[in-house]
């Protein structure tokens, strides 16, 4: 446990000792904030219209604000995730590092674990700028916490499940942008499976339609906490990790 955190430690001084959590967080904050107040003006716009026509407005923030503002940030992370997973270890392969890493005393898991864990608090910390946002509305709103929590708890697992396919993705390469490219390829594929279910009611159909990550992170928008979307996530995470290892272990065989 003390390597893997050790690795952990690295990977994250790795980021916020270059520009990359730094643009990162920058471009999630203005995207982020641009729809937070897109959300805001129309509550306040459609509340005085409504109080000018002697109408009452349902003030349901959670649905109204709360609730497409989560999925807007699982939009967002379509595309800062690879951003984040395509240097985990396609930057040790370009500098020539992984061999020094691969043939240390610290084993292969805690390797994997130690940079896939580093990601994920990255990512971690760009929702933590969004809920400087969201304290707004609890200020001055009165919104129910628990599916806020709940939709948190969603936008980590996908981001986990997506991080850990970008993790393997990026130990096939030594160039960050085409494990970049081809996590965001990837990470939009699970993304229009969902489509799939659509116009095809086929078995196969079907199974296509399971595998996307939005009917899987729908239920945590809604603030529901459904069993098998956990099992969905925690799936994806383990084979994206599992195949990280074997990619690692082969990565030892050939050298």
């Amino acid at each position: 446990m003390r390597s893997l955190w050790a690795i952990c430690r690295k990977e994250l001084k790795s980021y916020f000792s270059s520009p990359i959590a730094y643009l990162l967080m920058a471009m999630f904050a203005v995207i982020f904030g641009f729809f937070f107040w897109v959300a805001v003006d129309f509550i306040q716009r459609t509340s005085l219209q409504a109080m000018l026509s002697g109408r009452q407005f349902p003030m349901d923030i959670n649905e109204i604000a709360i609730r497409p503002l989560l999925a807007n940030v699982s939009v967002i992370g379509l595309f800062l995730i690879p951003m984040i997973s395509m240097r985990l270890f396609a930057e040790e392969k370009r500098s020539g590092t992984i061999e020094l890493l691969l043939t240390s005393p610290v084993r292969d898991l805690e390797i994997i674990i130690g940079k896939w864990l580093a990601a994920l608090i990255l990512y971690a910390c760009l929702l933590g700028l969004s809920m400087l946002n969201f304290a707004w509305l609890f200020a001055y709103g009165n919104p129910d916490w628990k599916p806020v929590v709940t939709g948190y708890v969603g936008l980590l697992l996908q981001a986990g499940a997506l991080l850990a396919i970008g993790a393997f993705i990026s130990t096939t390469t030594k160039n960050q942008i085409i494990a970049g490219g081809v996590t965001f390829g990837v990470c939009l594929l699970l993304w229009v499976f969902e489509w799939v279910g659509s116009f095809e009611t086929d078995t196969w159909a079907r199974v296509v339609s399971y595998l996307s990550i939005v009917s899987h992170y729908e239920s945590f928008a809604k603030g529901v906490i459904d069993s098998k979307d956990i099992v969905y996530f925690l799936s994806m995470i383990f084979f994206g990790l599992f195949m990280t290892a074997r990619s690692l272990e082969s990565l030892r065989w050939r050298a």
